[in-house]
């Protein structure tokens, strides 16, 4: 019993640690729209047609300053900054199920 209770505290506390990607997603709202719709300053695409994979390796990309589409490289890494490797997978996820 005592190894059951352990390993649910575990499980518990790992999913209340895990990033949420839609809370993370209120960051990115103001440009690309509460459903990823919106065309960000009128130069990107609308985010909500990409697929999780898409969206993470774009992530990426900016935070590392390697990519620097219509222009919004510098912008796009500052947005991503802070976010970990988890907080990365956990937006996508959660765009790329708009």
């Amino acid at each position: 019993m005592k190894k059951l209770t352990i390993a649910l505290a575990m499980v518990v506390g790992a999913s209340l640690m895990a990033a949420d990607g839609a809370a993370l997603y209120k960051k990115c709202a103001g440009c690309h729209g509460a459903d990823g719709s919106k065309v960000a300053l009128g130069k990107s695409i609308a985010i909500n047609t990409m697929d999780a994979a898409a969206v993470e390796t774009a992530l990426v990309d900016y935070k590392a300053g390697t990519r620097n589409m219509h222009g919004m490289g510098a912008l796009m890494k500052g947005q991503v900054a802070s976010f970990s490797d988890a907080d990365i997978k956990a937006v996508s996820a959660y765009v790329g199920g708009l």
